[in-house]
C-alpha cells in the first residue's frame, strides 16, 4: 500500500491539511484497539475525500463500508446544509465505537448508520446520490456499482477505494487471489462503461473515481 518513498510521503502529509482532533483520536483508537487498522482511510486519503466532497457540495452521500467511521466523517465535511450521509457496515461489533465518534464530531444527526448486508439494504434506499463511496468487501464491488448506478444523479460520482490493492492488481492473473481479481474486474468494468468518465488516482491504495455523464 505504501507506493511512495517514505520521505515523499512524509513531505506530502506535512503539506496537507492536518487531521481534526476527533480524527486524530479515532485514528489512534482504531490502531490501538481494532483488527486490521490498515483499513482506516487515514490522514492523506481522508483529506482527499473531504476536499472532493467540499468541491462537489453533495446533498446525499452513500458510503458502503463504514469500518470505524473515519471516511464518513471526512466525506460529511462537504455536505450542503440539510444534507445527509448514509453509511452501511455489516460489523455490528463496531457500532458503539462508530456512533461515539460521530457524536464527538457533531455529526450524529447528519450521518445515518445502517448495520447489515449492503446488498439487501441498498435496494430499499432512495437517492439521488451525489457521491457513492465504495470501501467494503472487494468481491462485491461490481455488484455495488450496479445496485447504486441508477440512483446516482447525472454529474454524480462513484468513488471506489483499494483499487490498486497494494500493487497486487498488476500480478499475473494466475497469481491473483479472488479479491484481487474482483478489483481488476471492477476497474475494467468502470473503464469500459460509456455512461461515465473515470480516473484512477494512485492515492494511498488507489481511488477509482467515476463521474456519471
Amino acid at each position: 500500500m505504501d507506493f511512495l518513498p517514505t520521505e515523499i510521503e512524509m513531505y506530502v502529509e506535512a503539506h496537507t491539511q492536518q487531521e481534526s482532533e476527533v480524527l486524530k483520536e479515532l485514528n489512534r483508537d482504531t490502531n490501538a484497539n481494532v483488527l486490521t487498522p490498515r483499513m482506516l482511510s487515514g490522514h492523506l486519503q481522508g483529506q482527499v475525500l473531504a476536499m472532493l466532497s467540499k468541491m462537489i457540495r453533495p446533498k446525499i452521500i452513500l458510503e458502503i463500508g463504514t469500518y470505524t467511521g473515519y471516511s464518513a466523517i471526512c466525506l460529511a465535511q462537504g455536505l450542503e446544509p440539510g444534507g445527509v450521509l448514509h453509511t452501511i457496515d455489516i460489523n455490528e461489533e463496531l457500532e458503539d465505537m462508530i456512533k461515539k465518534y460521530f457524536h464527538k464530531a457533531g455529526l450524529e444527526n447528519i450521518i445515518k448508520l445502517h448495520i447489515g448486508n449492503a446488498t439487501k439494504i441498498i435496494p430499499a434506499m432512495a437517492g439521488p446520490y451525489d457521491i457513492v463511496f465504495i470501501d467494503a468487501d472487494k468481491e462485491n464491488y461490481s455488484n455495488y456499482y450496479d445496485l447504486v448506478f441508477d440512483n446516482v444523479r447525472k454529474g454524480g460520482y462513484i468513488i471506489a477505494d483499494n483499487v490498486l490493492w497494494s500493487g497486487n492488481v498488476i500480478k499475473p492473473e494466475n497469481e491473483m487471489d479472488e479479491e484481487t481479481k474482483a478489483l481488476v474486474s471492477y476497474s475494467k468494468k468502470v473503464h469500459a462503461d460509456g455512461r461515465v468518465e473515470n480516473v484512477l488516482l494512485p492515492v494511498r491504495d488507489g481511488l477509482m473515481i467515476a463521474r456519471k455523464k
